[in-house]
């Protein structure tokens, strides 16, 4: 590969359509049932080779990162392949950040899964998927997953995988109040009991579909919005939008969804949440099919 070479992968945006809290390790650490499906919407990465690693952040929330290793997932994922690779070889990574920080809908992970993605093949890295994924945990309860962004039931601590049928064709909105949410914070304020692990199969009617998820829940629902109570304000605005099917919080917040039959109910959601609350990160998108691919610009 030339070393003039410029590769670009997309990082989408992770939703969780349900997450149950099952259980706890000693070590403090969370099992988690969780239907994880990504969205068209995202931030994309850039890599070119060089003799060092380095990162520039873009993008309309390059503001509230840094490029500091130690505050960095996606510098922190490179040098973790690096090592485990035995390569002294560099590249310069260009993070355009288009989702908000500390949101819940995996950015970071995303972030860190594309850089795994593509330095493998800058490098002519080839490992096993398993040793990507052990890359991935250390990081990031998050990053397996998004590693192929497919649609999956994650369990365990995140390490465990199982792909399931991708959701029915629907308008979805996202919208985060503006607020980042401390994942430890929310689950510190977590009280209520475990939750009992499913048998998750998903229909193809959007019906069925909806009626599937009102069987399930987010766990971290209420303590997040103890935690940044602006969540509560996001899940009422979605709530009474005309044709919202279905409304829920993202992982461990602070970005909410709604889920619609078609885009153009989508669309007119996210342009009346807009239109009353333009200090809100929102914007009308829909659920992807199929894979990632690594491309040459």
């Amino acid at each position: 590969m030339s070393t003039n070479t410029r590769l670009s992968l997309a990082a989408p945006a992770k939703i969780n359509l349900f997450l149950h809290v099952t259980g706890r390790r000693d070590d403090g650490y969370h099992f988690l049932e969780s239907l994880v499906v990504f969205t068209e919407t995202g931030d994309r990465l850039i890599v070119e080779a060089r003799e060092d690693l380095t990162l520039s952040i873009t993008g309309p929330f390059a503001q509230n990162l840094t490029a500091a290793r130690a505050d960095n997932v996606v510098l922190q994922a490179a040098e973790a392949l690096q090592y485990k690779a035995s390569t002294t070889l560099g590249a310069h990574i260009t993070l355009e950040k288009n989702l908000p920080v500390s949101s819940g809908i995996g950015g970071g992970s995303a972030d860190a899964a594309a850089a795994l993605r593509m330095l493998s093949v800058l490098w002519h890295v080839d490992l096993h998927e398993c040793c990507l994924k052990d890359i991935g945990i250390a990081i990031g309860a998050d990053v397996p997953v998004c590693l192929n962004a497919r649609s999956a039931i994650m369990s365990g601590v995140g390490d465990m995988l199982r792909d399931v049928d991708p959701p029915p064709h629907c308008g979805v909105v996202l919208v985060n109040g503006a607020e980042g949410v401390a994942t430890p914070a929310v689950f510190k304020a977590r009280k209520a009991p475990f939750s009992d692990i499913g048998n998750w199969r998903t229909p193809a009617n959007f019906g069925a579909f909806i009626n599937a998820l009102k069987s399930s829940k987010n766990d971290l629902s209420d303590p997040a919005r103890g935690v940044s109570p602006v969540i509560g304000d996001v899940l009422a605005a979605l709530s009474v939008t005309e044709g919202c099917a279905l409304v829920r919080l993202s992982g461990s917040g602070g970005t909410c969804f709604g889920l619609y039959a078609d885009t153009n109910a989508a669309d007119k959601a996210a342009a009346a949440i807009k239109a009353l609350h333009p200090e809100w990160w929102c914007l009308s998108t829909v659920f992807r099919d199929g894979p990632l691919a690594v491309t040459t610009v």
